[in-house]
């Protein structure tokens, strides 16, 4: 409780900056999006992680990060939905049905990577035991899910019932909230990858937290940033330098210094949409205080922080 009132503080201070862009007024009651974590798959800090990114985080619980995750909400409907199953799931859900007091309406995964379905877990026999909990997910996604246990497990017992997406089709989750997947390229090993544009009843917002690089997709970022209203983006890495004896062309992310180097040609307006999340163990955009955040803020962007809420 300490880290978060800290950590927004530390928000309110940059905010509040002449350097640093404007966040968007709480609502306290409307359509809108809260930040339920910020961490690449592995979270912050990551198994057997023994170097300096991580120690303090070791040594002081009250620094760890969830997994990257946000939950899209209804008050009128009395829903949330989570965009993405993290390893993170119970502390997430307790969020949005303590301090949101909403039901959980549904999932809407994005890809078979680790740190974005493996919470479906909880909702199973051996924790929630959940009745039919709505989770989407794209045709390949939907597959692996119902042949491959013990993720097949949940549809058997009908703890989760899947819903099939398609890219672009838009899905209504309420009248006043519409949620549409967009493909993107990345590592497919199991299933497709897709981000998600929510279009609220004032405002609209595009999530991408996984991608390969921006150049690779058929899609222009830069036109969908200016089609929306708010982009939280894939921000694993900061630079090419944090995973030193690893070939990073393996795990391919937009470089955070490339995403800033790209989106400085944006207008201003625009620039302040951005909010970068998915952030790996060596980020520095983790610690809100360092240079490689201030450049961000300085850039007329932000990173996203847990607990963060904005209005759609």
């Amino acid at each position: 409780m300490l880290r978060s009132l800290l950590l927004l503080l530390i928000s309110f201070l940059l905010s509040c900056s002449s350097e640093a862009p404007p966040r968007t007024a709480v609502p306290t009651s409307a359509v809108g999006v809260v930040v339920l974590g910020t961490a690449q798959d592995a979270g912050y800090p990551q198994a057997d992680c023994q170097k300096a990114c991580c120690a303090s985080a070791w040594a002081d619980p009250a620094r760890a990060e969830m997994v990257s995750c946000l939950a899209i909400y209804d008050t009128a409907a009395g829903q949330a939905w989570l965009l993405d199953a993290t390893p993170d799931f119970p502390q997430q859900l307790q969020y949005v049905t303590d301090s949101l007091q909403l039901d959980l309406g549904g999932i809407l995964l994005t890809h078979a990577h680790m740190g974005h379905y493996t919470g479906l877990m909880y909702l199973g026999r051996e924790a929630m035991g959940a009745d039919a909990i709505p989770v989407y997910a794209m045709p390949r996604m939907d597959t692996f899910l119902r042949k491959h246990g013990p993720w097949s497990q949940l549809v058997n017992l009908q703890n989760i019932a899947l819903h099939s997406l398609r890219d672009t089709v838009p899905v209504a989750l309420t009248p006043r909230l519409t949620v549409r997947p967009l493909r993107v390229p990345h590592r497919d090993e199991y299933s497709e990858t897709v981000g998600y544009s929510v279009q609220g009843p004032g405002r609209s917002l595009l999530f991408i937290p996984d991608i390969d690089k921006w150049d690779r997709w058929d899609r222009s970022i830069d036109t969908l940033i200016a089609r929306h209203d708010l982009a939280f983006l894939d921000a694993t890495f900061f630079d090419d330098t944090e995973l030193p004896g690893r070939n990073m062309a393996e795990i391919p992310h937009p470089f955070v210094r490339e995403s800033l180097q790209r989106f400085s040609r944006l207008s201003p307006k625009n620039r302040n949409k951005i909010h970068f999340i998915h952030l790996n163990h060596t980020n520095p955009l983790l610690q809100p205080d360092s240079p490689q955040s201030l450049e961000v803020v300085e850039g007329g962007m932000h990173v996203a922080r847990t607990f963060d809420r904005l209005g759609l």
